[in-house]
């Protein structure tokens, strides 16, 4: 069912800044749990629910306002790889909304008091390849084909009635089109969010030129980056907000950095709470933190956004 939030997702937006939730794969590592394999923490739709409502629950108790569901790398082929059909498929994309919903309820039976929120991760075609592709982009098919690649999966995820759509970790422009493309007529607001290195998408496109495309699209209610270096954030930022005039929406990385061969992280962390001050100054309105972003630092951004919360 969808939120019983008297205020609606995109006025939560002009009325405030809201915060986002941390990584889901590295919450689900830290409870003990093994995402090794090509479905990553979407395995656990289907072998541990529960597991995914104890991360979302974590993230809503630190802090979040916002928990983004457990469909980033869930798709219809990747799922029929491991003999799952279609129709169950569907059923676990729904499933991955009902369980932040779950999460929902839970933090506020044990308290939370303010409006909670959903977003139903749509991660990028290379996702479902499970190969890194999706920090590179540029995979060989048209606009076309990925927009027929990702609208069977958003409709789904529209019907099961989240507040926003979350189409994020984007490498490259031509995706972007197929998105935008994807979400019109669903009757669910969405946010943009490209993976970036410096001041261009992961393709290499211009980011100017990457923003601007979502500039006059009416479904979408944020744009920005997610899955990069708090520091390619700066500027992204305020480039968000100048091409398009949206609320803008920033969720980087911890800083250190995914070895795709090795499956492992490297390096250390540079994102700190200090940094989202500056980023809702420039015009971030939905502030959080990706891979490898756990409770603690949503705590620290929560208390750095709502000082005298």
């Amino acid at each position: 069912m969808a939120s019983d939030n008297a205020l609606t997702f995109a006025a939560a937006l002009s009325s405030g800044t809201v915060v986002l939730d941390g990584g889901m794969s590295n919450q689900l590592e830290a409870a003990g749990h093994d995402l090794s394999d090509a479905l990553w923490s979407a395995r656990l739709l289907t072998d541990r629910p529960e597991a995914i409502v104890d991360a979302h629950l974590a993230y809503y108790e630190a802090g979040a306002d916002v928990a983004i569901t457990s469909s980033y790398q869930a798709t219809f082929e990747g799922f029929a790889r491991h003999g799952i059909p279609h129709e169950r498929v569907a059923e676990l994309l729904g499933l991955s909304v009902e369980l932040a919903r779950e999460a929902a309820r839970r933090a506020h039976a044990k308290g939370v008091a303010r409006p909670l929120w959903v977003a139903a991760s749509v991660g990028p075609y290379g996702a479902m390849l499970a190969d890194g592709s999706e920090y590179r982009g540029r995979y060989g098919l048209s606009v076309a084909e990925l927009e027929r690649f990702h609208r069977p999966r958003l409709e789904v995820l529209a019907a099961a009635a989240p507040d926003v759509l979350a189409l994020e970790t984007v490498p490259d422009t031509d995706e972007a089109r197929a998105l935008l493309r994807g979400v019109r007529g669903l009757g669910v607001p969405a946010w943009l969010s490209y993976s970036v290195a410096g001041d261009r998408t992961r393709a290499g496109q211009p980011l100017e030129e990457a923003f601007a495309l979502a500039a006059e699209a009416d479904e979408i209610v944020a744009v920005g980056v997610n899955c990069c270096a708090p520091e390619d954030a700066d500027a992204a930022v305020a480039t968000a907000a100048r091409v398009t005039g949206k609320p803008v929406v920033v969720y980087p990385n911890s800083g250190e950095a995914w070895d795709s061969r090795a499956r492992t992280w490297t390096g250390g962390s540079t994102f700190t709470a200090a940094q989202v001050g500056e980023w809702e100054r420039a015009g971030a309105r939905l502030i959080g933190g990706c891979c490898r972003v756990g409770p603690e630092a949503i705590t620290g951004i929560t208390a750095a956004l709502r000082p005298a919360a």
